[in-house]
This record gives C-alpha cells, structure tokens and sequence, in this order.
C-alpha cells in the first residue's frame, strides 16, 4: 500500500537517493536534494516521501499555500526508476491530491511538466487534470484538477 510521510531527520538523506533515469533527468532536472533544501527556505512547500509499505519509492513537494489565484500547487512528483512501471505514481498522486483536499480545502490543484513528458501528461490527465497552458512556466505544461 503507498502511503506519505513528511520528509524528516529520519528520512531526508534516503530520499535524496532517489533517482530517476538517464532519460527523464531531462524531465525531472532538479535532484531530490535540491527540493527538501528549497523547502527549507520557502516556508510553503512541503517535501513528502513516498512509501510503498516499508519501502522509499518516491518523493512529492506540494505548496500549503494558494497562489494569487487560489490554486494550490503540486511542484515535483517522481518515483525512483526501479519502482516505475507498478501503478505507484498513479496511487501517490492520488494520495497527494487526498492530502491536499482533505488538509487545505482547495477549490483547485495545479501541476506542470514538461512536454515532452508524455507520460506524466497522460497520468494527470486520466486523473482529471486538464491542460490550461503551456510554456507559461519554464516551458511546461500546465494542468489543472478541480476539487469537488
């Protein structure tokens, strides 16, 4: 079962193990490592381990707080690359998205990723995130889920 867990003194330096492949580093620029160090900077984002029962698969950042516009933001969300290929990005961003709903009310949830990342593009979009913009920032897709 994947689940979240705040990245902490227990869990930060296995998270920055984490990795994807060769190829999506081109998708996925920024190191795990670069996010929990932002997060310790930038009050709002929120630095999330993936585990999938005991084991670290992956890693989320979500801002608490909404934009100008009353979104609120999912910024990363990545799966190690020997866990990739199980149905675990599609479980933890579910989880995410319950997260945010169920902790910060939000009336909406944004996401980007690059163009060229069909797959992340496909995953929000059967997850009901539909595309608003592209190439407004840093050159992504931008997608938006509803919340109910």
């Amino acid at each position: 079962m994947i689940h979240l867990k705040r990245v902490s003194v227990d869990n930060w330096y296995a998270c920055t193990q984490l990795d994807v492949t060769e190829e999506q580093k081109k998708s996925f620029p920024a190191p795990v490592v670069y996010w929990i160090a932002e997060s310790k900077v930038v009050n709002d984002f929120q630095p999330m381990a993936i585990y999938f029962d005991s084991d670290l698969v992956g890693f989320a950042v979500y801002s608490d707080q909404p934009d100008h516009e009353d979104n609120y933001w999912i910024l990363a969300l990545m799966l190690d690359k020997k866990y990739q290929g199980r149905g675990y990005g599609r479980e933890s961003l579910r989880k995410l998205i319950g997260l945010m709903k169920e902790s910060l009310n939000c009336k909406s949830i944004m996401i980007g990723h690059r163009p060229e990342n069909g797959i992340a593009g496909n995953l929000y979009e059967s997850l009901g995130f539909q595309r608003v913009s592209e190439g407004l920032i840093d050159g992504e897709v931008v997608r938006l889920l509803r919340c109910k």
